[in-house]
């Protein structure tokens, strides 16, 4: 699986500002924010429902990751999709780092990817408190 999620009985901002606090609270920074439900009412007009993509990055493992093999930095950051559902609740999805960062052939890389992964179910396990 590519993924793991957690739902939040939250409306969606305040849903957003929870993760965000989250990731903080396990060292992870939010480096890109992508707000797919704005660029689609902005270039297609198009109603979505809340929809966005937070690029979260511990630097640290992000540095000895692109120390090991300097090309797997295009398998960073890890995503956290943060996403409303019609009930009223929010998913978090989290990137399984584990399963992107496979692709690279070094062993460090592997391992460095296992510690990510551990890192990002503690703040699953934190929004599911």
């Amino acid at each position: 699986m590519y993924a793991f999620n957690v739902t939040l009985e939250q409306p969606f901002d305040d849903a957003v500002e929870t993760v965000i606090e989250a990731l903080k609270a396990e060292r992870f920074g939010v480096v890109a924010d992508i707000d797919v439900q704005g660029i689609l009412k902005a270039k297609l007009d198009v109603a979505y429902p809340g929809y966005r993509v937070l690029g979260a990055c511990r630097p640290a493992l992000a540095r000895q990751i692109a120390d090991a093999d300097p090309d797997a930095g295009a398998l960073l950051p890890c995503n956290v999709l943060v996403r409303e559902c019609p009930d009223g609740s929010t998913t978090v999805a989290f990137m399984d780092p584990v399963t992107v960062l496979c692709l690279s052939e070094s062993e460090e890389v592997k391992a460095l990817a296992e510690t990510a992964k551990q890192d990002l179910l503690k703040v699953a396990d934190r929004l599911g408190a």
